[in-house]
């Protein structure tokens, strides 16, 4: 890792070398956990990062000890500079990964190899076609499922990030456990998170206790194999003996990682997030359209980030919704 300088160091010595980049706030999918079903209101364009402002701030970052850097959306891939951004960003030292629906994926291979792109998340709820059409509002299940096949076969890495949701999918973890058979992927079970507009509450949430007991009681405790966390986790990672693939849970809600957390936000109208769960975001585009020295407003965003999810250490804080006055997730950045 790059030697983070203090302006990404934060009161709790926490260093902050992974900068998520949203791009964009559409997005060709309506998955409901995400935006809610009235839709949303977009900025208007003349808010957003333009092409040259995005590698700014990388650029920026970068100068500070960022050396991982992610590019999400809404749907990344729907920006139409996508492929400049990435070719620039790609000259920068860091190790560069997406997260996309995978939709469009079949266009940018070409782009992905020649700027060394190699990690790739695919967000996938549902390996049953009808259930995708009803979560996602659209027809696009047998093209997602054909590129997700197409970046296994051209040798990318491979993560399906899926969000569960009590009553819709927790029947399918099986299901995803066993797709890692034959395949050299890696399925991360998402604990369902509050966002505005995604009607969220705890009775929704399948917990990583859950997902656990699921797969202990289909597999042959011997072949269910704990693998080692790594540094800054998310994932708390699983292998069945025998199988290409790995999973992971990703446990935000009931087992957070606030400890070593690592990774802060930059929004595509150009706001900064301490943490993903904060209602409180610091506005760099502004100031840096206005001349402003934007190292010392980041140094200030990063010493007001809080212990644990936005401060809310207690269970009951984080159940209760008048804390959830966050944005929905596609205007966040996945």
């Amino acid at each position: 890792m790059a030697k983070v300088s203090k302006i990404l160091r934060d009161s709790f010595g926490r260093e902050h070398n992974y900068l998520r980049i949203s791009l964009t706030e559409k997005c060709n999918l309506r998955c409901t956990y995400c935006m809610p079903e009235s839709g949303v209101v977009l900025s208007p364009r003349s808010m957003l990062m333009t092409t040259e402002e995005v590698i700014y701030f990388a650029t920026l970052f970068v100068k500070n000890g960022v050396d991982k850097i992610r590019l999400t959306g809404g749907e990344p891939l729907l920006r139409k500079d996508f492929g400049e951004i990435l070719t620039v960003i790609s000259k920068l030292p860091v190790e560069l990964s997406l997260t996309t629906n995978a939709i469009l994926v079949d266009r940018y291979i070409a782009t992905f190899r020649s700027c060394g792109l190699k990690n790739i998340n695919v967000s996938l709820d549902t390996l049953n076609a009808e259930k995708f059409d009803a979560i996602t509002k659209r027809d696009h299940f047998s093209k997602a499922i054909q590129n997700i096949e197409l970046l296994l076969q051209e040798d990318f890495n491979v993560k399906l990030n899926v969000v569960l949701m009590k009553n819709f999918n927790e029947d399918e973890i099986i299901d995803f456990i066993n797709y890692t058979r034959d395949k050299n992927i890696t399925v991360r079970f998402i604990e369902f998170m509050p966002f505005d507009g995604n009607a969220w509450d705890k009775s929704k949430l399948v917990g990583y206790d859950e997902v656990l007991n699921m797969a202990k009681a289909h597999y042959p405790e011997p072949d269910l194999v704990h693998l080692p966390n790594e540094k800054n986790f998310t994932a708390r990672n699983f292998k069945i003996e025998g199988y290409q693939g790995s999973f992971g849970v990703i446990s935000t809600v009931t087992n957070p990682f606030c400890d070593v957390c690592n990774r802060i936000r930059l929004t595509a109208n150009g706001k900064l997030k301490n943490c993903l769960f904060s209602n409180g975001e610091t506005d760099l585009l502004t100031a840096h359209r206005q001349g402003e020295s934007i190292e010392t407003i980041i140094h200030q965003a990063i010493q007001d980030k809080k212990a644990v999810r936005a401060g809310m250490a207690k269970e009951e804080d984080f159940k209760n919704m008048d804390n959830h006055n966050n944005r929905s997730m596609i205007t966040i950045g996945g």
